[in-house]
Order: C-alpha cells, then structure tokens, then sequence
C-alpha cells in the first residue's frame, strides 16, 4: 500500500479553495485540477508499505502528543519546474513541531525522512502531460485571497490509489490531538 501523513482542510477552507477553483478552472485548460477531497497539507510521504509495517507505523504515531496546530494559507504559488499550481501554507512552530514528530516516529519504524526542506502547501492542479497550462494560468490568477485560518485537530495516515484520472485517498487511521 501507498502511504502518506496528512493534516486534513477544515470545510471553511475547502469552500474557498473550491471557489478560487471555479473562478480559474476551464475547459480544455491543459491542467488536472485536484478534487477538493483531496486537499491536505503534508506531513510526510512514505511511499509503498507493508502490512506489517503500517501497524507499527500507527502504534508510532499514537504516541505523538501535540497542541492542536494553527494552519493558515497565505498565498497561491507556482512550482514552474514541476508545472504545480499551489496554496502555500504558513510554517507555524506547532507545524514544523508536528512535522518533526511524525518524521521521528517513522524513523523509528524504518521510513527514511527526506532530505529537503519542509515546504508545506496543497496542490491545486497540475499540467497534464507537456501542457503549458501552468504558464496561462499565471496570466489568469485574480488578486489574492483570504484563507480562513484554523486549528487542526488531528492528522491522518492515508493510502493512495493511484489511477488514470489521479490519485485517490483514502483515511486508514486518525490521530486526534490533546484539546
């Protein structure tokens, strides 16, 4: 199984999200426009595991203890290499806490932490194939939008599925933070 580590979007934040989506989104634009169900901020990607391994993987991450973590999105971004169109989110200490956490527990579990920094955003869409949508999009974008802030109270261990119209998620496990 394909596995992640994910903080999920409050419904306040998916609403507005879906609505710069519909403002920007046409058809034939070149882009695969990720579905709003699938927006997450990431907290680790761990890539194929074993049945074993997820088991010990959630006994790890049931030992994390954390204050519920602030996530606020503060502006829509472009990775122009990878042809990513991005909301990028704000790198609170209690995030990059968080994030030092789970990256520790699945050290302990075998999963090798990757070595770049820890830029946390949520995909939007992303150029189909060679399409220059990325590039028309930037013209497009409207001026900048306000997130509604929240506090995370939980984070979620998801399997991917992989398929021709994009991944699919789906929770395997929940892991609620102290109040």
């Amino acid at each position: 199984m394909r596995l992640f580590i994910g903080i999920p979007m409050a419904e306040a934040v998916v609403n507005e999200l879906a609505s710069v989506r519909t403002q920007l989104e046409r058809p034939g634009d070149g882009l695969r426009w990720f579905a709003p169900a699938s927006w997450h901020v990431t907290l680790q990607f761990l890539g194929e595991t074993s049945a074993d391994q997820c088991q010990d993987l959630a006994k790890g991450l049931h030992t994390i203890v954390s204050p519920l973590v602030p996530v606020k999105l503060e502006a829509l971004g472009f990775f122009d290499h990878a042809g990513v169109f991005f909301a990028k989110v704000v790198l609170s200490p209690e995030l990059v806490a968080l994030q030092r956490k789970v990256v520790d527990a699945t050290s302990r579990c075998g999963f090798v932490p990757e070595t770049r920094p820890y830029r946390p955003h949520l995909t939007l869409a992303r150029n189909r194939g060679r399409s220059t949508g990325i590039h028309r999009l930037k013209a497009a974008l409207l001026p900048e939008p306000r997130f509604t802030a929240f506090a995370a109270r939980e984070f979620l261990l998801y399997e991917s599925f992989l398929g021709s119209a994009g991944s699919r998620y789906e929770v395997r496990e929940r892991f609620t933070f102290a109040a």
